[in-house]
């Protein structure tokens, strides 16, 4: 395996990355990223179609995985802190082949996940607004693209607005989810429906697993905020477990409530079941329930955003993409990448809205995000598992004791082993849920990052390695 050329990337009071973030930031970040409000409004009415009460042990099964990848990143980032996150990380412990191949699965499944994001905080907002009123093609491209160019604002404006703004609606979904756990434990006796599990739908259990990776993600906003936390080596990955664990339990509560208290027939397919339970909990006042909702849907926009905007920009410094999409504004955020990022999503969404020829084309593309986010969080735990056995041999700056980390190298195989599994088996099951054609649309697109991997391979100047340096908060 050939070396890895490093070069040492902007710290300090360079024009790199603003070093804002402290872990009070970093926490809110990872678990309003997850958008657990919006993750259970998009994906339950499916889930509940798919596998009914199987759906608890469904997540619970990919949860495992997840969380101790959060564990995996944790190390990961304390030894390489980069904005890059697994796509740097594979280009330092397994090689630059590798970490193409990723960075075209990065772009994919952060990219597909955001017009799906983007699309219901234009639903919500006219269901909360105007509840009667069918909104045409024009109207619902325009209260979308409020919402995208509200994202955008903090966003471009630098690390602090983005953890402000961010702070505000977290308070107001962990304020929310207090409230309708309070009311849902004690309308229990009024509204509990019968229990009844069935048979296991192994096939609909699976393809909710993979769907589950859409609402599990998220936490990991930290680890591709590094380069912007004061403390690099320290606080990215701690945010990271807190949130994948804080998620888990939002969903340890509305999930079990919502399907407790409400008749499956009720919320199978429906595109907010949430509100369909809410309305059952307080019949009439939806509004309760669509502010944290739209709240949620909001943060999850412009926080899978900046995922993706902060791997953009490494690659763009390392010229893998366009150099342009490297470089910074005034407030040391990268612009470029923000705006391409944001604006190709809303594109989709208009093509998505006044095509209906290429609706159900691109409804089929974006049903793969899952799919990519799973893919990505299993090339991590390979790369976990590599660097825990072998991988940290070859790296000169890297001590590594392996012994004090065996239980997080089982952790990582049996991760890998798991998420892996999942993959096939999506191959096998989704073209039943999803469509035919999803088959097809995986292979393409996989086949797709080979030949970027190929046609990128002269292209980088090797790996920027940033130096982790803390800053003093100042006085």
């Amino acid at each position: 395996m050939p070396p890895v050329a490093l070069r040492p990337a902007p710290t300090g009071d360079s024009p790199g990355l603003d070093q804002a973030f402290r872990l009070r930031d970093l926490v809110p970040l990872s678990v309003s990223s997850v958008g657990p409000m919006f993750s259970v409004a998009a994906t339950g009415g499916v889930m509940a179609a798919q596998a009914g009460w199987w759906t608890l042990p469904a997540i619970g099964l990919l949860a495992i995985p997840f969380i101790v990848s959060s564990f995996v990143f944790r190390l990961l980032n304390r030894h390489f802190p980069h904005s890059g996150a697994s796509y740097h990380w594979s280009a330092r412990i397994i090689g630059r082949s590798a970490s193409r191949y990723q960075a075209w699965i990065l772009v994919l499944a952060y990219f597909l996940s955001i017009p799906p994001i983007a699309i219901p905080a234009g639903s919500y907002t006219l269901a909360l607004v105007a509840p009667h009123y069918h909104a045409p093609a024009a109207v619902q491209l325009a209260v979308t693209l409020f919402w995208i160019a509200f994202a955008a604002v903090p966003l471009l404006r630098g690390a602090r607005p983005t953890a402000r703004i961010t702070q505000v609606f977290f308070a107001v979904e962990i304020v929310a989810l207090a409230a309708f756990g309070i009311v849902g434990v004690l309308s229990w006796h009024r509204l509990a429906v019968p229990i009844h599990f069935g048979t296991p739908p192994i096939g609909g259990m699976l393809v909710v697993a993979v769907i589950a990776a859409t609402i599990l993600d998220g936490w990991e906003i930290d680890s591709y905020a590094a380069e912007e936390s004061r403390k690099p080596r320290d606080h990215p990955g701690i945010g990271g477990i807190i949130g994948a664990l804080g998620a888990l339990a939002f969903y340890a509560i509305l999930y079990p409530l919502m399907l407790g208290e409400t008749p499956l027939h009720s919320i199978a397919g429906s595109v907010d079941p949430l509100a369909v339970w809410s309305n059952r909990l307080m019949p009439h006042a939806p509004w309760l329930m669509l502010v944290p909702i739209l709240l949620s849907t909001a943060g999850g926009l412009w926080l899978t955003s900046f995922i993706l905007s902060r791997a953009l920009y490494a690659m763009g410094r390392e010229q893998l993409v366009p150099a342009v999409f490297g470089r910074l504004n005034r407030n040391r955020v990268p612009h470029v990448a923000i705006v391409v990022t944001l604006g190709s999503a809303l594109v989709i969404v208009a093509l998505q809205l006044f095509v209906s020829s290429l609706s159900s084309f691109f409804d089929l593309v974006l049903s793969s995000a899952g799919f990519f986010l799973l893919a990505e969080f299993f090339l991590d735990s390979v790369t976990g598992a590599v660097f825990l056995t072998v991988g940290h041999r070859r790296l000169p700056d890297v001590t590594l004791n392996p012994h004090r980390h065996r239980l997080l190298l089982a952790g990582s195989l049996f991760s890998s082993a798991v998420m892996g599994a999942l993959l096939v088996a999506f191959f096998i099951y989704g073209p039943r849920v999803i469509g035919s054609g999803i088959d097809l649309t995986l292979a393409v697109l996989l086949g797709l990052g080979a030949v970027f991997a190929w046609a990128t391979r002269r292209r980088s100047t090797g790996s920027f390695v940033f130096s982790g340096r803390e800053q003093q908060a100042p006085p």
